[in-house]
């Protein structure tokens, strides 16, 4: 009989242990779940730690980052088609689109922004430096130069500026220094001195200089098209004058370097040529494009580009003429990203 008590009494103990092993058991799924809930509400609050960059098998990472790139366009999708659908169900009451944010409309008001209307600026167009030419004074003469052996590109670049821009001469350096050529332009009536600089082959600099008293402007040059390169151009240009268009020189700078490429153009345009030089200022990039006009009928205008065309962007303009040492300047190129000229 005592037999069978140890026996039952062993039993229940070991009942026990397995309720007391369940319970545990229980517990921890319960610690479990709680944990990657919190995991969970971790992962969608932080952002995730893991990076792309570090996974090291190029095909990989570029198909993670194809996928990434994907959830993103969905979910931009998605708020998007939300937004219009709330839109479409308020109607009438719907809060105004939002405008996107631009280089454009985020531009810093500039304080020389120009009047045409204001005599302060009628009195300086009277008195600065270009005012013989508007007067009709002068007649503009450019020399076109080159720096130290220049490549066939250059070349044929200074040559096609020459065919857009009338009265002008292409000469060579052959060693000159800027200094040595001003004088020698100056007593063979020059107006303006255009000098092309070059990096690798490739035209990357302009340095216009007025004639006798300045002002020198010192420009990059990128994005140069020459004739051959561009498609649908039209023919070559004519000897006639063309006509000049300036857009968007606004601020007294604009105003001046506006008055500096315009006064390299004869001021009497001869319209029979139906030629047209547009110097287009955009976020300080200066755009030039060289057309042809062509009438169809009363109301329609066909356009040809003849080309040459590039970019320039003004790095710094210099009073009076051209001196890298000595020279006062008059404004240096900052970068900033919301004020142009």
């Amino acid at each position: 009989m005592k037999k069978k008590v140890k026996v039952k009494n062993f039993k229940k103990k070991k009942a026990k242990k397995k309720n007391v092993n369940e319970e545990s058991i229980g517990e921890c799924s319960e610690v479990k779940q709680e944990m990657e809930k919190s995991d969970a509400a971790e992962a969608t609050a932080l952002p995730p730690t893991f990076s792309v960059s570090e996974i090291k098998n190029k095909q990989r990472r570029h198909l993670m980052f194809m996928k990434l790139k994907q959830e993103k366009r969905k979910q931009k999708m998605q708020l998007k088609r939300k937004k219009k659908k709330e839109r479409e169900a308020l109607g009438d009451k719907a809060p105004p689109k939002e405008v996107p944010k631009t280089i454009e409309n985020q531009r810093v008001y500039d304080e020389t922004t120009v009047d045409p209307a204001d005599e302060e600026v009628a009195f300086d167009e009277a008195t600065d430096e270009f005012s013989a030419y508007f007067h009709g004074l002068t007649n503009p003469k450019v020399l076109i130069t080159t720096s130290d052996r220049p490549r066939g590109r250059t070349v044929k670049f200074c040559n096609q500026l020459a065919s857009v821009i009338p009265n002008a001469h292409v000469f060579y350096r052959r060693g000159l220094a800027l200094k040595r050529i001003i004088p020698q332009c100056i007593s063979r009536d020059f107006t303006y001195l255009m000098v092309i600089n070059e990096d690798r082959k490739v035209p990357n600099g302009m340095v216009l200089c007025h004639l006798p008293e300045g002002p020198t402007a010192h420009f990059k040059v990128s994005n140069v098209r020459l004739r051959k390169e561009m498609k649908r151009r039209g023919k070559e240009p004519t000897d006639h004058y063309p006509e000049v268009i300036l857009n968007n020189f606004t601020t007294r700078l604009g105003h001046s370097i506006g008055r500096m490429f315009a006064a390299l153009f004869p001021q009497n345009p001869q319209f029979l040529g139906r030629q047209v030089a547009t110097f287009h200022n955009q976020r300080d990039f200066v755009f030039f494009r060289f057309h042809r006009y062509i009438f169809k009928n009363e109301k329609k205008v066909g356009i040809q580009e003849l080309g040459p065309r590039f970019t320039l962007k003004l790095r710094s303009l210099q009073k009076g003429t051209f001196d890298s040492k000595y020279g006062e300047y008059e404004w240096v190129l900052k970068v900033s990203r919301r004020a142009f000229i």
